[in-house]
């Protein structure tokens, strides 16, 4: 069970399929716009007149549905995800990684040598 948890938590797989969906969702509004768009540009006329408004209300109901699905994903994937992945593996304390100051303290020193000699 162990390993089944590290693989939900430290991989990347919450984050691909978050992509996944929101990707989905935002292929329909750009679905919905490109058919208001392209039902509005030939006929502008006719458009502006009132003949033609089933497209975009088409795409604000698409641009709603997106926005509700973000946020259902946000709420109830994106944050349980983030406290259970900071409850089981904390990030590191701030601060300089150990190597960096290994590598400072070896500068220092090959300095101070160029100095004495």
């Amino acid at each position: 069970m162990t390993g089944f948890k590290n693989f939900l938590l430290r991989g990347n797989l919450v984050d691909l399929a978050v992509a996944v969906i929101i990707g989905t969702a935002f292929g329909a509004v750009v679905t919905a716009f490109t058919a208001w768009l392209t039902g509005v540009l030939p006929g502008m006329q006719e458009t502006f007149k009132g003949a033609e408004l089933g497209d975009g209300a088409f795409f604000a109901n698409a641009m709603i549905s997106f926005v509700i699905l973000a946020a259902v994903v946000y709420f109830f994937v994106v944050l349980p995800y983030t406290k259970a992945r900071e409850r089981f593996f904390p990030s590191p304390a701030p601060g300089t990684p150990e190597d960096i100051v290994l590598l400072k303290e070896i500068r220092d020193l090959l300095a101070a040598r160029q100095g004495d000699a």
